[in-house]
C-alpha cells in the first residue's frame, strides 16, 4: 500500500491539479503527473486518469448547461488506437525512458499551449486530436491538450463542458485498455479513492474561486510549474537511465 508521506504529497498534488482544471477546464494531468511520477511512478497513468475522470464528471455537472456534444465522437473514435499505443510503449519502455516520454509530453503540452493555433475543426482533425490524446493519455495521463488546442476558440463554459465530457468517455476508454493489458490492478483503486477528497476539494475550492481570478494569470502560473516538473523529470529519469 502507498506510504503516508507519499498520500500526503500525492494528495496536495491531486488538489493543485483539480483546482486548476475546475478554473481554466483543463490542467489536473499535465500538473499532477511528472510531479507523481517523480514522487512514486505507479501513481502514473492508472490513478490520475480516475482523478481525471472524477473532476470531469464533477465539472460537466457544473456546465451541463454548455455542452455541445457534436462532433466529439470522432475524437473519441481516435482514442482507441490512440490508446492502445500509449499502452503498447508502457509495455516495452523501461522506467527512465518513460519519465522522459512524460516529461517531453509535459513540455509539448506546454509549448502548444503558448502557442495560437487556428486549425479548422471537423471529422478529420478531431479524429487526430483523439489519436494523439490517447497516446498521450495511456502514457502520461495527460490527453486533454490535442483537443483543448482544437477547441480553444469556443466560449469557457462551453471549452469547459465540451472537455469534461470528453474526459469522462475517453477516460472509461483508457482504463479499459490498461486493463487488458495488464496495467490497472485493485491497489490502483484503493490509492484512487484516498485520493478522491483532495479532487473534490479541488472542485469546491475553484467554485468559490470563479470570477474571483485571473484565469489567463493562473494559466500562466500553471504553464510555468508544469515546465519546472518536466524539467525535474527529465533530470531525474536522464540521472537514472544514464546510472
Amino acid at each position: 500500500m502507498i506510504e503516508p508521506v507519499t498520500l500526503l504529497l500525492a494528495s496536495l498534488i491531486i488538489f493543485c491539479g483539480a483546482l486548476t482544471q475546475s478554473l481554466i477546464g483543463f490542467g489536473l494531468a499535465v500538473v499532477a503527473s511528472p510531479l507523481l511520477y517523480i514522487v512514486d511512478p505507479s501513481l502514473v497513468p492508472a490513478p490520475v486518469i480516475m482523478m481525471g475522470f472524477s473532476i470531469a464528471l464533477l465539472t460537466l455537472f457544473r456546465e451541463r448547461g454548455q455542452l455541445e456534444f457534436n462532433g466529439l465522437q470522432y475524437a473519441l473514435l481516435g482514442r482507441i488506437p490512440g490508446g492502445i499505443l500509449g499502452a503498447s510503449l508502457i509495455l516495452i519502455a523501461p522506467q527512465p525512458i518513460l519519465g522522459l516520454a512524460i516529461a517531453g509530453i509535459v513540455a509539448l503540452a506546454v509549448g502548444l499551449s503558448l502557442m495560437k493555433f487556428s486549425i479548422p475543426v471537423n471529422r478529420f482533425s478531431l479524429f487526430i486530436a483523439g489519436i494523439l490524446s490517447g497516446i498521450f493519455g495511456n502514457i502520461a495521463a495527460i490527453g486533454g491538450p490535442p483537443l483543448a488546442i482544437l477547441l480553444s476558440g469556443k466560449d469557457a463554459g462551453q471549452f469547459r463542458a465540451a472537455l469534461s465530457a470528453f474526459f469522462i468517455f475517453s477516460s472509461m476508454i483508457a482504463l479499459i485498455i490498461l486493463a487488458f493489458a495488464g496495467l490497472l490492478t485493485v491497489e490502483h483503486f484503493y490509492i484512487s479513492l484516498m485520493l478522491l477528497p483532495s479532487v473534490v476539494l479541488g472542485y469546491i475550492v475553484a467554485g468559490r474561486l470563479v470570477g474571483r481570478v485571473d484565469k489567463q494569470k493562473t494559466r500562466v502560473l500553471t504553464l510555468a510549474l508544469c515546465g519546472c516538473s518536466a524539467l525535474i523529470l527529465t533530470v531525474k529519469s536522464t540521472i537514472e537511465l544514464m546510472g
